[in-house]
This record gives structure tokens, sequence and C-alpha cells, in this order.
């Protein structure tokens, strides 16, 4: 049996998927599919990456699919049914968008997988000295493309008026997706030698960065829905109450620093929506 801090996070996975499910419901049916879509993409993903690279495992939790935590694959859809919202609201251009989507995936993950390991929701086999405080630099290099090649597969064709661009979006984004992560995670793993990983992953997310800074972009250019707030707001708050709580996000402290910093990265970027939220509960 699971202990409570799978539990309650599985929980907030469960009411991050119910939050944009909400939002799907009301804004039609390419919404629910892409939402729905995003997490069979999380699954398949997840089951072919450890048959594919057999570089980490995860712990049990209530509901598995094979070795996989069903919240997993939820969790990915609900991040990117996330970041997506928040990125159209932007005044990126729409191929660009995706860039950005992957760096947003980023801003939750540095803070997340080293608590994470040390509460054994998964774990790397590494130990907890190794690299980014025991998670390998190359995962931070797949969250990116895992999220960012969903929402270029999506985007390929969300915009077509016809049935195609009602109807295909998350074909395109889950056989895209599954084709990308698969080609990059075998490129970094067994093409690129070990000791180049760093020199390999550090340019391509910094000048995703770059791309996403020289373009300038207004964010709230149109309206976001809180939900583009909720899902990174959630999962760093649980993950510092249950690091704090079980003290792993002390081991060591500087956990706890970056941590806070993500989240408050996450409370700038999302500033319209929080000072919303704040102004129609003193309403």
């Amino acid at each position: 049996m699971p202990n409570a801090y799978f539990i309650f996070f599985e929980l907030v996975i469960y009411i991050q998927f119910a939050i944009c499910l909400r939002h799907a419901i009301k804004h039609g049916a390419p919404n629910l599919i892409k939402l729905f879509a995003g997490a069979l993409f999380g699954v398949l993903l997840e089951l072919a990456t450890i048959r594919q690279l057999n570089a980490y495992q995860y712990g049990r939790f209530i509901l598995m699919i094979l070795d996989v935590p069903l919240c997993i694959g939820v969790a990915w859809s609900c991040i990117i049914y996330a970041v997506m919202e928040f990125s159209d609201g932007s005044s990126l251009p729409y191929f660009t968008r995706p860039i950005l989507d992957g760096l947003l995936a980023l801003n939750i993950d540095l803070a997340m997988d080293a608590i994470a390991i040390r509460l054994g929701f998964w774990n790397w086999g590494q130990g907890l000295k190794f690299q980014y405080f025991g998670v390998p630099y190359a995962n931070f290099w797949a969250w990116f493309w895992v999220v960012s090649s969903f929402s270029f597969g999506y985007r390929l064709v969300a915009l077509r008026t016809d049935w195609i661009g009602k109807w295909l979006p998350s074909f395109f984004g889950i056989t895209i997706g599954l084709t990308c992560v698969m080609f990059t995670n075998a490129f970094i793993t067994f093409i690129i030698p070990f000791d180049y990983h760093t020199l390999t992953i550090a340019p391509v997310l910094t000048g995703a960065l770059f791309v996403v800074i020289v373009s300038r972009p207004h964010f709230y250019q149109t309206q976001v829905d809180p939900l583009a707030f909720w899902i990174p707001f959630l999962t760093h708050f649980y993950l510092i109450i249950a690091g704090l709580i079980s003290g792993v996000i002390l081991d060591p402290p500087a956990l706890l620093w970056i941590a806070l910093s993500m989240f408050m990265l996450a409370l700038i970027l999302h500033r319209t929506s929080f000072q919303h939220i704040l102004l129609q509960k003193s309403q």
C-alpha cells in the first residue's frame, strides 16, 4: 500500500485533471480530445522510455498501468494542457510557442524531480549526489522534448479550419511526440558520449530560452484561464510542503531554495491570473 506522500501526490494530480477537464468541457470536443490524448501520450511515452532506456523505475502507486503509475500519464496531460493554454495567450509566433511550452515544463521539473526521488516516487538508481541532486541532466533534456514535441505536433494542423484541424491535432501530437521523444532519448543516450551530455543539453536549452527572450513575448495578450496558474502552483506547493514535512527538501538545503525559486518564478509568470484569483476572492 502506498504511503501518504504517494496518495496525496496522486490526489493533487487528479485534482489538476479535474480543473483541466472543467475547462475542456466548456471549450468543446477538440479540447477534451487533447486532454485525454495527453494522458494517453504520457502513459505511452513512459512505458516506451522505461523499456528503451531502462534508466529509472517507479514506486508503487495505487493505480498502475504495468510499471507506470496512471497519475504520471495524467500529470503529463495536465502540464501540456496548462502550458499550451498559457503560451496561446502570449504574443509569441505560433510555431515558437512549443519552445516556451517545453521551458515552462522545466520550471516544474527543476523543483520536482530531486524531491520526488527522495520521497520514493521514482528512482534513477544513481544515488542522491549524481549530477543534479541524483537526477541525470538528460532528464531535463527529455522533459523539454516531451512537451515541446507534443505541442508542435498538435499545432501543426490545429489552425486548419476543416475536419483535420478539428479532430486530428491530438493524433499528430501523440505521433510526432512519441517519435521525437524516442529519437531524442536514443540520441542523448546512445549517440552522445556521457561526458558530452552537458555540452549537448545546455546549448539546446539555453538556445531555446534565447529564442523566447529575443521574441520579446507579451503574456496575457489574450485571456488565459486560471488553470494555467493552478497546475504549476499545486505541484510546487505540494512538493514544498511534502518536502518540508518529510525533511527531504533539506537534503541538501539547496533543494529548498531551488524549489522556492521555481515557485516564485511560476508566480511571476502567472501573476495576472494570481491577481485575478485574489480579486475574485475579495469580492
